[in-house]
C-alpha cells in the first residue's frame, strides 16, 4: 500500500500531532508523517518528531521582511518533502490566500469548539461564557477564511457544571486527539475530498 505523505505544521508542544504520528504506526493506516514545521524553534513537538526519525524544520516570521517569503520559504520546504497533505495542529499564524489556494483541497486544521460556533481564539472560554451545554472540536479543510472551510469531523462533549476553560480544554482535546487522525485517514484513502 502507498501511503500518503502529510507535514504538519505545529507551534507548540504537539500533542496533536503526536496523536497522528501514533495512529501512523498501524500498517494499514493510509498516511505517513515524512516532516514537522513549526514556526517556533522551541515548540516541544519538534523533539517528538525528531526522536521519531522524522525530518523538522522551523521558521520564525519574523526573520522574514513579508508574509509572503515566509510562506514562499515553508512552501519551498514542504515540497522538498513531496508532501501531499498538510496537517495543521496548534499552528498559530493565520496563513495567507496564495498559501491556503496552494494547498487547496489537501490542508486541514483541528478547531476546538463546533464550527461556525467559536472561530479564532478562546473558544472554552467564550463558550463557558456564552452557557453553553455542549461544546466540542472540528477537523475541517482549510480555506481562507479564517476556520470557514468546510467540516471532515466533528466530536462533541457537554459542558458540566463547573467547569473552567481548562477542565473543559482538557476534555475536548481528549476528543481532538481521537478526531484528528480519523479525518486524515478519511481524507487520505480518498473517502472525503473538497468539492
Amino acid at each position: 500500500m502507498s501511503r500518503a505523505k502529510v507535514a504538519v505544521l505545529i507551534s507548540g508542544r504537539g500533542s496533536n500531532m503526536a496523536a497522528l504520528l501514533d495512529a501512523t504506526k498501524a500498517a494499514d493506516y493510509p498516511a505517513e508523517i515524512v516532516g514537522v514545521l513549526s514556526n517556533k524553534a522551541a515548540a516541544g513537538g519538534l523533539d517528538i518528531a525528531a526522536s521519531h526519525g522524522i525530518a523538522t524544520a522551523s521558521l520564525a516570521q519574523s526573520r522574514f521582511p513579508t508574509r509572503e517569503m515566509f510562506e514562499d520559504t515553508m512552501t519551498k520546504v514542504l515540497e522538498s518533502w513531496e508532501v501531499d497533505f498538510i496537517c495543521l495542529a496548534g499552528f498559530m499564524r493565520i496563513l495567507g490566500e496564495d498559501f491556503v489556494n496552494r494547498w487547496r483541497g489537501r490542508m486541514i486544521n483541528i478547531h476546538p469548539s463546533l464550527l461556525p460556533a467559536y472561530r479564532g481564539l478562546h473558544t472554552h472560554e467564550r463558550a463557558l461564557a456564552d452557557g453553553v451545554t455542549e461544546h466540542g472540536c472540528t477537523v475541517h479543510f482549510v480555506t481562507p477564511g479564517l476556520d470557514e472551510g468546510p467540516s471532515i469531523l466533528q466530536a462533541r462533549v457537554p459542558v458540566l457544571p463547573g467547569d473552567t476553560p481548562e477542565s473543559l480544554s482538557a476534555r475536548v482535546l481528549e476528543q481532538e486527539h481521537r478526531l484528528y487522525p480519523e479525518a486524515l485517514r478519511l481524507l487520505a484513502s480518498g473517502q472525503v475530498a473538497l468539492a
